[in-house]
């Protein structure tokens, strides 16, 4: 299952609820899980809450409005995580740009925006077409994270010893039996 954490400022919660029923197929299918911080339990530590589910999402999702950039948690913690899990490969960043605003020389500026464009889902006439582009470009990103995690687990599950040299450098010759009919 591929994990993907949500960062967003509360005054977007709006847009995160009907990102997440466009998700609605991906989480059904037991595809993705999806987590931000409105599942932070009764009595849970949120900073520890938030810090593990950012160190263990595959995808990050950071839902772009102007209340996002001048937020000091999502852009001082969410983001700045997220952006260093990007460029070490261990996580997928998507900035959904939610709202107009001045994004494109933040840090996340030079990934490839959703939805298509960077073009803000509240200016689509269509807040659904725009909501199902986002849910486009994610499914391709989880499609993504599914081949190199199958990858990895292929590479990890090599058995111990198989090797196609020995010791000294030279080839391996495997004697093959041929029957004949």
């Amino acid at each position: 299952m591929v994990k993907i954490f949500v960062s967003y400022s509360h005054k977007d919660e709006v847009f995160r609820e009907a990102l997440e029923t466009h998700l609605s197929l991906l989480k059904n299918q037991g595809i993705i899980d999806v987590w931000h911080d409105r599942l932070i339990g009764p009595g849970d530590e949120f900073g520890s809450a938030i810090d593990r589910n950012l160190a263990d999402a595959d995808i990050v999702l950071l839902l772009v409005s102007s209340d996002f950039l001048s937020s000091s948690y999502c852009w001082g913690i969410e983001m700045k995580t997220a952006m260093e899990r990007h460029e070490k490969k261990n996580a997928i960043v998507i900035p959904v740009i939610i709202r107009a605003c001045d994004w494109h020389s933040a840090p996340f500026g030079k990934l490839l925006a959703a939805p298509k464009d960077g073009k803000p889902i509240k200016s689509w006439q269509d807040s659904d077409e725009a909501l199902y582009d986002v849910d486009r470009q994610i499914r391709t990103a989880v499609e993504k994270t599914q081949s190199q995690k199958s990858t990895a687990s292929l590479i990890a599950s090599k058995p111990q010893g198989v090797s196609n040299s020995n010791r000294a450098g030279s080839l391996v010759r495997y004697t093959v039996p041929v029957v004949e009919p």
